[in-house]
């Protein structure tokens, strides 16, 4: 089959995934906002994705999708390496003008980092809030009470380094990632290409900023649904 076996196919495989993977973060950026605002809001949104047949079969799906991207990106990695040898940043195409950004450079890396960010991520929320409820664990805070998760997560500075590491390292690993998908699937030609880059670069942004800004609200204590307007 074409989309396993040629390079074309593997890089569509990549693009497919990614941009699933980015409407799921988008949802899931949403969601967190949520938390700024209403503690009970929160939660009753962590409730209705909990245990549940449709949770569950949602979750199989996002790992199947997360795991064939990180797989296919290891492969393309690798045949690119092989292919080009010493001379594989020698790449010129009108997007770099000559010169290899440095994301293009780093993908690895950055891929790298977001793999072992998103094992941090799934321990401190998956495991004691799916995972929990599933086998019926009770641990020091409710599974169903995310809020209550998002605020012990926070309360601790290495998690909160950790975490802003991470989403710096997605957000660019994004911003490369959204104009190559599009230029993979054929929906980016001269004029586009320029457009993707800025359409990607404003939504990735703006995505990760809320990601960043729940981070920080938690952290600093300054959420509306913290404090009492003392912050």
């Amino acid at each position: 089959m074409w989309l396993i076996n040629s390079s074309i196919g593997r890089k569509v495989v990549m693009s497919v995934t990614g941009i699933a993977l980015i409407l799921f973060l988008t949802f899931h950026g949403c969601m967190n906002m949520v938390a700024l605002f209403s503690e009970d809001g929160y939660n009753m949104i962590c409730e209705f994705l909990g245990a549940n047949w449709y949770a569950v079969v949602a979750t199989l799906g996002l790992a199947a999708l997360a795991v064939i991207h990180i797989v296919y990106a290891f492969i393309l990695t690798a045949q690119n390496r092989t292919a080009r040898g010493d001379n594989r940043y020698e790449v010129a195409t009108e997007v770099n003008a000559g010169k290899v950004e440095w994301v293009s450079k780093n993908m690895l890396v950055l891929g790298i980092i977001i793999c072992i960010g998103l094992l941090i991520h799934l321990w401190n929320f998956w495991y004691n809030m799916m995972f929990a409820d599933l086998i019926g664990a009770m641990p020091a805070i409710s599974p169903t009470d995310g809020f209550g998760w998002i605020k012990e997560t926070f309360s601790n500075p290495v998690f909160v380094v950790i975490y802003i590491i991470w989403l710096v390292a997605i957000w660019f690993h994004l911003t490369h990632g959204f104009w190559s998908a599009m230029q993979t699937l054929g929906v980016s030609g001269k004029i586009w290409l320029k457009r993707w880059q800025c359409i990607g670069m404003i939504y990735v942004t703006l995505l990760m900023l809320c990601f960043l800004i729940v981070v920080l609200a938690f952290a600093f204590g300054c959420a509306p649904s913290l404090c009492s307007g003392s912050c």
